[in-house]
Protein backbone atom coordinates (compact mmCIF):
# COMPACT_ATOMS: atom_id res chain seq x y z
CA UNK A 1 0.00 0.00 0.00
CA UNK A 2 1.47 3.35 -1.00
CA UNK A 3 2.04 6.06 1.61
CA UNK A 4 -0.96 8.08 0.40
CA UNK A 5 -3.15 4.96 0.68
CA UNK A 6 -1.98 4.38 4.27
CA UNK A 7 -2.72 8.01 5.17
CA UNK A 8 -6.22 7.79 3.67
CA UNK A 9 -6.85 4.49 5.48
CA UNK A 10 -5.66 5.97 8.81
CA UNK A 11 -7.85 9.05 8.27
CA UNK A 12 -10.90 6.84 7.65
CA UNK A 13 -10.20 4.79 10.80
CA UNK A 14 -9.85 7.95 12.89
CA UNK A 15 -13.01 9.46 11.35
CA UNK A 16 -14.91 6.25 12.11
CA UNK A 17 -13.71 6.32 15.73
CA UNK A 18 -14.78 9.95 16.08
CA UNK A 19 -18.22 9.21 14.62
CA UNK A 20 -18.60 6.18 16.94
CA UNK A 21 -17.57 8.23 19.99
CA UNK A 22 -19.98 11.01 18.97
CA UNK A 23 -22.85 8.53 18.58
CA UNK A 24 -22.19 7.03 22.02
CA UNK A 25 -22.23 10.50 23.56
CA UNK A 26 -25.44 11.42 21.75
CA UNK A 27 -27.15 8.26 23.01
CA UNK A 28 -26.25 9.06 26.62
CA UNK A 29 -27.55 12.60 26.30
CA UNK A 30 -30.78 11.46 24.67
CA UNK A 31 -31.88 9.16 27.44
CA UNK A 32 -35.22 9.50 29.17
CA UNK A 33 -36.39 8.78 32.67
CA UNK A 34 -39.61 6.82 32.25
CA UNK A 35 -42.37 6.02 34.74
CA UNK A 36 -44.54 3.11 33.73
CA UNK A 37 -47.07 0.72 35.18
CA UNK A 38 -45.12 -2.25 36.59
CA UNK A 39 -47.64 -4.80 35.31
CA UNK A 40 -48.94 -3.50 31.98
CA UNK A 41 -45.93 -1.44 30.91
CA UNK A 42 -48.18 1.56 30.18
CA UNK A 43 -46.03 4.70 30.20
CA UNK A 44 -47.30 7.45 32.50
CA UNK A 45 -44.58 9.96 31.69
CA UNK A 46 -41.05 10.47 30.42
CA UNK A 47 -38.47 13.23 30.87
CA UNK A 48 -35.23 13.99 29.10
CA UNK A 49 -32.23 13.45 31.40
CA UNK A 50 -28.55 14.12 30.89
CA UNK A 51 -25.79 11.84 32.07
CA UNK A 52 -24.83 13.37 35.43
CA UNK A 53 -28.35 14.74 36.00
CA UNK A 54 -30.31 14.19 39.19
CA UNK A 55 -33.90 13.56 40.20
CA UNK A 56 -35.65 13.20 43.55
CA UNK A 57 -38.47 11.00 44.82
CA UNK A 58 -40.17 12.27 47.97
CA UNK A 59 -42.87 10.53 49.97
CA UNK A 60 -44.25 10.24 53.49
CA UNK A 61 -42.97 7.11 55.22
CA UNK A 62 -45.87 4.76 55.92
CA UNK A 63 -44.65 3.75 59.41
CA UNK A 64 -43.18 6.89 60.96
CA UNK A 65 -45.40 9.28 58.95
CA UNK A 66 -42.58 11.72 58.15
CA UNK A 67 -41.12 12.85 54.80
CA UNK A 68 -38.36 10.88 53.08
CA UNK A 69 -36.45 12.38 50.16
CA UNK A 70 -34.26 10.13 48.00
CA UNK A 71 -31.88 11.84 45.55
CA UNK A 72 -30.67 9.86 42.55
CA UNK A 73 -27.96 10.46 39.94
CA UNK A 74 -28.10 9.31 36.30
CA UNK A 75 -24.72 7.84 35.49
CA UNK A 76 -23.94 5.80 32.35
CA UNK A 77 -27.49 4.41 31.96
CA UNK A 78 -27.68 3.51 35.65
CA UNK A 79 -29.65 5.14 38.48
CA UNK A 80 -27.43 5.67 41.52
CA UNK A 81 -28.70 6.59 44.99
CA UNK A 82 -26.84 9.70 46.17
CA UNK A 83 -28.49 10.42 49.51
CA UNK A 84 -31.55 9.95 51.67
CA UNK A 85 -33.04 12.71 53.83
CA UNK A 86 -35.51 11.77 56.56
CA UNK A 87 -36.79 12.87 59.96
CA UNK A 88 -37.31 9.65 61.88
CA UNK A 89 -36.10 6.06 61.78
CA UNK A 90 -38.55 3.31 60.83
CA UNK A 91 -38.90 0.17 58.72
CA UNK A 92 -36.89 0.54 55.51
CA UNK A 93 -34.87 3.51 56.77
CA UNK A 94 -31.15 2.97 57.22
CA UNK A 95 -30.42 2.28 60.90
CA UNK A 96 -26.83 1.07 60.55
CA UNK A 97 -24.38 2.90 58.32
CA UNK A 98 -22.40 0.94 55.76
CA UNK A 99 -18.73 1.58 55.08
CA UNK A 100 -18.32 4.95 53.36
CA UNK A 101 -21.67 6.32 54.51
CA UNK A 102 -22.08 9.37 56.67
CA UNK A 103 -25.03 10.55 58.79
CA UNK A 104 -25.34 14.34 58.84
CA UNK A 105 -27.80 16.40 60.90
CA UNK A 106 -29.65 18.88 58.66
CA UNK A 107 -31.79 20.95 61.02
CA UNK A 108 -34.54 18.61 62.23
CA UNK A 109 -33.71 16.12 59.48
CA UNK A 110 -31.01 13.50 59.01
CA UNK A 111 -29.13 13.01 55.76
CA UNK A 112 -27.28 9.83 54.83
CA UNK A 113 -24.66 10.20 52.08
CA UNK A 114 -22.06 7.87 50.60
CA UNK A 115 -24.38 5.18 49.24
CA UNK A 116 -22.87 2.58 46.92
CA UNK A 117 -26.13 1.45 45.33
CA UNK A 118 -27.02 1.42 41.65
CA UNK A 119 -30.27 0.39 40.00
CA UNK A 120 -31.51 -0.37 36.51
CA UNK A 121 -34.98 0.55 37.77
CA UNK A 122 -36.82 1.62 40.89
CA UNK A 123 -40.19 0.29 42.02
CA UNK A 124 -42.73 2.13 44.14
CA UNK A 125 -46.35 1.77 45.16
CA UNK A 126 -47.87 5.23 44.91
CA UNK A 127 -49.41 6.32 48.18
CA UNK A 128 -53.11 6.10 48.87
CA UNK A 129 -53.03 8.52 51.80
CA UNK A 130 -49.86 10.48 51.00
CA UNK A 131 -48.45 11.23 47.57
CA UNK A 132 -45.11 10.40 45.98
CA UNK A 133 -43.50 13.40 44.28
CA UNK A 134 -40.99 13.44 41.44
CA UNK A 135 -38.63 16.43 41.27
CA UNK A 136 -36.94 16.55 37.87
CA UNK A 137 -35.65 19.26 35.52
CA UNK A 138 -36.81 22.05 37.87
CA UNK A 139 -40.40 20.69 37.93
CA UNK A 140 -42.44 18.73 40.48
CA UNK A 141 -44.90 15.98 39.52
CA UNK A 142 -47.46 14.24 41.69
CA UNK A 143 -47.28 10.50 41.00
CA UNK A 144 -50.78 10.14 42.43
CA UNK A 145 -52.09 12.59 39.79
CA UNK A 146 -49.95 11.04 37.07
CA UNK A 147 -50.43 7.33 37.84
CA UNK A 148 -53.28 7.04 40.35
CA UNK A 149 -53.45 5.95 43.98
CA UNK A 150 -51.94 2.57 44.82
CA UNK A 151 -50.36 2.28 41.34
CA UNK A 152 -47.36 -0.02 41.15
CA UNK A 153 -44.82 1.90 39.12
CA UNK A 154 -41.37 1.27 37.71
CA UNK A 155 -38.97 4.14 37.15
CA UNK A 156 -36.15 3.46 34.70
CA UNK A 157 -34.12 4.77 31.79
CA UNK A 158 -34.48 4.30 28.06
Amino acid sequence: MALSGKIIFAALVIAGAVIFAFNVKVERNNQELVIKDSESGRIYGSWHVEDGGEFVIEYVHSVNQSPVRETFLIEENIIRLLNMRFYSFGAGIEAVLEEGQELIRDGDAMLITGFDRSFRELRYIVGTVSDHLLFINDDVYSLRDLCGRNARVTIGLR
